[in-house]
């Protein structure tokens, strides 16, 4: 069998979107579905700086199952003036506690729930045109009203 070596993650940037009250649309046949509207946000980082546009959504739905399953979409905007395409699937698995406690306000410790996401990018911009060919993964935090990110691309061993 093929001997694999665990891939490398480089530090790409750091996202904080905020988010409009949820669309609450309820539950449907394939579990409990809400869409946050992206009402804008910033990106800082090593390899990406600038802001996520306001327009772009989350149409999550809550699994049967507990998990929270994402369906996002958010065009950034770079501080030259880049425009970046960013779509997203990933899952959110926390307790009824965490989400209550989260929702109340209050700062929950990552160790006590799991958000990853894989995000994959579109540009035109030959200066990010990298980004074209990078496998993202995110690490997230929900906040009330928010959500953050750090977002690492996958590469090769050196």
């Amino acid at each position: 069998m093929t001997s694999y070596r665990e891939p490398r993650l480089e530090h790409l940037f750091d996202m904080h979107i905020d988010l409009e009250a949820p669309q609450v649309i309820g539950a449907a046949p394939a579990g409990h579905r809400q869409i946050f509207i992206v009402k804008g946000g910033t990106v800082t980082g090593p390899r990406l700086k600038g802001t996520v546009l306001p327009g772009g959504g989350d149409w999550a739905l809550m699994r049967t199952d507990g998990a929270v399953q994402l369906d996002v979409r958010a065009t950034l905007e770079t501080d030259d003036g880049a425009l970046i395409y960013t779509t997203y699937s990933g899952l959110i698995i926390l307790s009824p506690d965490v989400l209550g406690r989260i929702t109340g306000g209050e700062d929950v410790p990552l160790a006590e729930y799991y958000f990853y996401t894989n995000p994959m990018f579109q540009t035109a911009a030959e200066s990010y045109a990298w980004l074209n060919q990078t496998i993202a993964i995110g690490r997230g935090k929900v906040i009330a009203g928010a959500v953050e990110y750090r977002v690492w691309a996958v590469s090769d061993p050196a």
